[in-house]
């Protein structure tokens, strides 16, 4: 049996919360980083004189930051009292990164499963999770593996499964242009790694159609 939970696990009295999670972030100097961006954008021969563009370099600057920096969290966890065993499966988790070669972003989703031991995650956490370590110059086999090794660790879980689907748009807009494409890569850890029916479970569940409204899935 496999359980595909929505909401938050119920009776929060023996929650046990772990100090926020930050990265540790180095300093971000906006007046420096809207100074670069005109700087480029007009060695690219664009006007910065219009009222259209004249705030487009402070813009820039305050966008990239924003990506560039992951929300701290708690990570919330309660004790598995029931004994549960099965399957605890996040579908479609918004993944939003920038690809570290051309700083062009690439989104997607991620579908992150595990088989629980002791304690069981807060399910907001694994959306934060993948935030986490989305919000930062990245490539997506690295991602994937981040978040499962990651989850691993901290939650000492029996099994950890991530897939990951996204579009590269340094892959769509430039270069090939390869319109409509997608990526997939995973990680499986423990006995989604050793054990074939818990994979099969897993995969099966993770690795249909595109569940992202609107995603195109060739």
């Amino acid at each position: 049996m496999t359980a595909q939970l929505e909401s938050c696990p119920a009776g929060t009295a023996a929650a046990r919360v772990r100090p926020p999670v930050h990265l540790a972030p180095a300093r971000v100097d906006l007046d420096a980083a809207e100074r670069a961006a005109a700087a480029l954008l007009r060695a690219l021969g664009l006007p910065l004189g219009t009222e259209a563009m004249s705030r487009t370099p402070a813009r820039m600057a305050r966008a990239y930051a924003e990506m560039l920096a992951p929300r701290p969290f708690a990570l919330t966890t309660f004790p598995n009292d029931e004994g549960y065993d099965e399957l605890v499966l996040a579908r479609s988790l918004p993944v939003q990164s920038l690809c570290e070669h051309h700083m062009l972003p690439f989104t997607g989703v991620a579908h992150v499963g595990y088989l629980p031991g002791e304690r069981i995650l807060g399910l907001s956490k694994l959306a934060r999770v993948v935030e986490k370590f989305s919000r930062r110059p990245q490539v997506q086999e690295r991602l994937t593996k981040q978040v499962a090794d990651w989850l691993w660790t901290e939650l000492r879980p029996r099994g950890v499964g991530v897939v990951m689907e996204a579009e590269h748009t340094c892959m769509t807009l430039r270069g090939v242009r390869a319109a409509g494409s997608s990526t997939v890569t995973s990680t499986l850890l423990g006995a989604f790694r050793e054990d074939p029916r818990s994979r099969a479970e897993f995969l099966a569940l993770t690795t249909g159609p595109a569940r992202s409204p609107g995603h195109r899935h060739d």
